[in-house]
């Protein structure tokens, strides 16, 4: 079977994910998610003039030769509506937040005023200009000012902001379902002992928490043997319960899979081999509709597939736009030969990176990179791409991707 290339691979796939149906939701249960349309503003914000500090409101012009002694006539906190006007020679004792009351257009703060004993009068010790320590409606938001558009990441400040418009609910797209599946007899889980030619199947709570940080529902379908009926039942419950399917293994070429001849009965699968090292082969294609994401067995393989096919996916499927949904890719310096042979694959190099004095991002090999070295991809924060050749001399410029859950300041 010809390699297929990467980008080819990764369109094929994202064309087949389609976005996520929006839901509405209350704001507690919007974090992170996507927007699913536009919000405008319907208000301003702040909804009235107030005080930016505490102090004394005051009419800018009878501060004119300061120090001044002003009559005290009220005081108002925030959350009170003003019943007082300042008139000339007078002042307004307000706190924070607190709305300016008629008459005033500027506020001293309170470390440039002494007031008297019986608080009826306040001396001023300097001149202030009209508008001083004023926060003015709409000075943050004006009605028809656009607040979210389609795609937009509910960040904690865009839900400040919601907030502040009196928004209760908001439409996003839902958190992608994703169900994860082991498969094989060779698998153990703990606390069972291994017997000879078995292994702990470490890709399952691989997968699963990797689709958990995708900002996906993880779901988990279990470890499955190798038998036709129960594997049949296993994806008929996960493509019926969950918006997409993850498994791994099974999925090189030569297999003689019990996987691969339950999907090909089930559903529309393709079957590849990318041109890539870690995570040559693939498998990918809907079954009942719904995506599912055959990732290869070694736990370093199917780390790398994931971060190249199903991540980007379901994040799209969740409404996130690409520069979003993607890992973010940054230009680094090599911090020591990353060395390769020409074999007409990309090869995806776990490294560690870190910024520089300079403002530059570093990399350096997280040691060993064959597929079945986990401690090493454990390591790693990113993954330096090196094109077909010979690979990177030190102070060669390469692409990173950004794996993120690890220092790089």
């Amino acid at each position: 079977m010809p390699l297929v290339p990467l980008d080819e691979a990764r369109d094929h796939v994202l064309a087949s994910c389609q976005v996520l149906e929006p839901v509405t939701v209350a704001l507690a249960g919007a974090l992170d998610r996507a927007a699913a349309g536009l919000v405008t503003a319907d208000a301003c914000v702040p909804p009235f003039d107030n005080s930016a500090m505490d102090g004394f409101a005051v009419r800018s012009g009878d501060t004119v030769g300061a120090p001044v002694t002003l009559e005290v006539v009220g005081t108002l906190a925030a959350g009170q509506a003003p019943e007082v006007e300042v008139g000339p020679g007078q002042a307004v004792r307000i706190m924070t937040g607190a709305p300016v009351p008629a008459g005033a257009d500027a506020v001293v703060m309170v470390e440039r005023t002494v007031a008297s004993d019986d608080g009826r009068r306040v001396e001023v010790d300097g001149e202030v200009a009209a508008g001083t320590a004023l926060r003015r409606a709409g000075d943050d938001l004006r009605p028809g000012d656009g607040v979210l558009a389609a795609g937009d990441v509910l960040t904690p400040g865009r839900l400040g902001v919601l907030a502040s418009l009196g928004v209760a609910e908001v439409a996003v797209f839902p958190r992608a379902r994703v169900g994860v599946l082991s498969t094989g007899d060779e698998l153990v889980e703990p606390p069972a002992p291994l017997r000879p030619g078995q292994i702990r199947d470490s890709n399952r709570p691989t997968l699963l928490a990797l689709v958990a940080a995708a900002g996906c529902e993880a779901v988990d379908l279990g470890l499955v043997a190798d038998d036709e009926a129960a594997l049949t039942e296993a994806f008929h419950h996960g493509v019926a319960t969950c918006d997409a399917v993850v498994t791994s293994g099974g999925v090189s070429m030569g297999d003689f899979d019990l996987v691969k001849v339950v999907l090909d009965r089930l559903g529309d699968m393709r079957w590849m081999q990318v041109a890539i090292k870690p995570a040559k082969p693939l498998a990918f294609g809907t079954v009942g509709g719904t995506p599912v994401f055959g990732l290869p067995g070694n736990p370093v393989s199917s780390m790398v597939s994931f971060e190249l096919f199903a991540r980007p996916a379901l994040r799209r499927m969740m409404g996130f736009p690409p520069a979003v949904a993607d890992r973010p890719a940054v230009p680094a310096v090599a911090g020591e030969a990353l060395r390769r042979r020409p074999d007409g694959k990309t090869h995806f190099v776990r490294v560690i990176a870190s910024m520089g004095d300079d403002g530059r991002y570093r990399v350096r090999s997280a040691g060993g990179q064959a597929s079945h070295q986990l401690g090493a991809m454990a390591a790693a924060n990113a993954l330096a791409v090196l094109p077909d050749g010979e690979g990177a001399q030190v102070g060669d410029v390469v692409d990173a991707m950004l794996l993120g859950g690890g220092a790089v300041g």
